[in-house]
């Protein structure tokens, strides 16, 4: 449509000059020689051409006149009008929009419910008393696909047998043996061991039909288990005791709730908040042990030796924050031998923007039975005195000073010391003050 009127205009446009220079002719020749052979045309009319300046051309030159159509009187005037009125004439608005995009008809719901997986009971387990044993089926996932016996692991252990009749293989392990792990809880120990399914490129191929999976094994054993009806307390130092420090104890340093009755899940505290801690030690066949805090140190960054650094447990045995500081930062009495729990206020560095805390304890356990002493106590400053968690207050004395048993070495075997990191810290300011 575009293309149409331009065209249109291209012509009138054309028609316009070519009117124009024949009225300008007209003009130039005069109205009376234009009309006077109206039936035709006239024939062609060679003129002579004048010399210039007077001279006299041998030759002279002839002018080639066109001769003009006879039009009659009026018809100029007609033109006119008629170009005028085709120039007025209304151009027609062209409007233009983008065709619309058919739309794709709903579909009506597909019925349609996911397989829930069902799980393949490929798994036989029994604890014994020093070890475990375990069946699993080749078909591990229940789908008639056969793992090979390379797949299938008890914590990287191989299988020990198979029945190739049945598709079974056959594990079997002490209980400490293949990578086993050791928790233990009030009144159980728990072992716990990893069934492991690798998944495997079938038959040379780039695929695989099944992931790679694990199941977990746990074996409970009941830490109270008396020969007899009373339990005998000797009276006399076993030779266990003297065996503590050759043997791995196993410390732990963990943020506790308030009610001190779970770890606590979250580091993140705000400043005037109490942090509450728990060292404990896992005892085995030793004798019965108690665990102490030697000295815990606090940094802004994870690194040793780092400058700043405030010691917040020292000397030893001795929480000197609260003495220092004023702050609210006490052991909790010792009631089990094996945990010890002390309180800190939280704080921060000066200038140190990350909000990190890094603590690092040394912990260290000794037998039950010993007596507290100077260089074996718990030991918090209130009420400007201070308090033993356990055994006299006089033992604390020394918290002033320095606790040190003069005339007398330490030997290895009368106590193990382990050091042991807290769980970063992230310290910010109570929301409530900053407002």
């Amino acid at each position: 449509m575009g293309l149409g009127q331009a065209g249109v205009w291209l012509l009138v446009f054309a028609l316009m000059a070519f009117c124009e220079a024949q009225r300008r002719t007209w003009k130039t020749e005069g109205a009376s020689g234009a009309f006077r052979a109206v039936a035709g045309h006239q024939p062609t009319v060679r003129k002579p051409v004048p010399a210039r300046h007077g001279l006299q051309s041998p030759a002279q030159t002839s002018v080639r006149v066109r001769p003009q159509p006879n039009f009659p009187p009026g018809f100029h005037d007609l033109l006119d009008v008629q170009l005028h009125q085709l120039l007025q004439v209304p151009e027609k608005k062209v409007t233009w929009r983008f065709p619309k995009v058919p739309l794709k008809p709903s579909e009506p719901p597909v019925p349609f419910q996911m397989r829930e997986p069902v799980s393949a009971n490929s798994v036989a387990v029994q604890c014994g008393e020093n070890g475990v044993y375990v069946e699993v089926k080749q078909d591990f996932f229940g789908t008639g696909l056969l793992l090979m016996p390379s797949a299938i692991t008890l914590g990287g252990c191989g299988p020990t047998g198979q029945d190739v009749s049945a598709n079974v293989l056959l594990f079997q392990s002490e209980l400490h043996d293949c990578n086993s792990v050791l928790t233990m809880t009030e009144d159980e120990l728990i072992y716990s061991f990893v069934i492991y399914a690798a998944a495997e490129p079938l038959s040379d191929t780039p695929i695989i039909r099944e992931d790679a999976a694990r199941v977990d094994i746990e074996c409970h054993y009941s830490r109270k288990k008396n020969v007899s009806s009373n339990a005998l307390q000797p009276t006399w130092i076993p030779f266990a005791a003297t065996k503590v420090a050759e043997e791995q104890l196993i410390f732990s340093l963990r943020l506790m709730t308030d009610d001190w009755k779970y770890e606590r899940p979250s580091s993140r505290y705000y400043l005037g908040d109490i942090i509450n801690i728990e060292a404990s030690v896992i005892q085995f066949n030793h004798v019965p042990l108690r665990v102490l805090v030697d000295r815990c140190v606090a940094i802004p960054f994870p690194e040793l030796n780092a400058v700043p650094n405030y010691s917040v447990i020292k000397n030893p045995g001795c929480l000197v924050d609260a003495k220092i500081t004023g702050s609210r930062s006490p052991f909790m009495a010792q009631d089990q031998g094996d945990k010890v729990q002390f309180q800190l206020e939280t704080f921060r560095f000066y200038q140190d923007r990350s909000g990190f805390v890094y603590i690092t304890c040394y912990l260290m356990a000794t037998e039950a039975s010993a007596p507290s002493d100077s260089e074996n106590k718990a030991c918090s400053y209130s009420g400007n005195r201070w308090t033993a968690a356990f055994g006299e207050d006089r033992v604390c004395c020394c918290c002033d000073t320095s606790c040190s048993l003069k005339g007398r070495e330490v030997s290895p075997e009368e106590h193990q010391v382990e050091m042991i990191a807290l769980r970063p810290l992230f310290i910010e300011d109570d929301p409530v003050d900053a407002d």
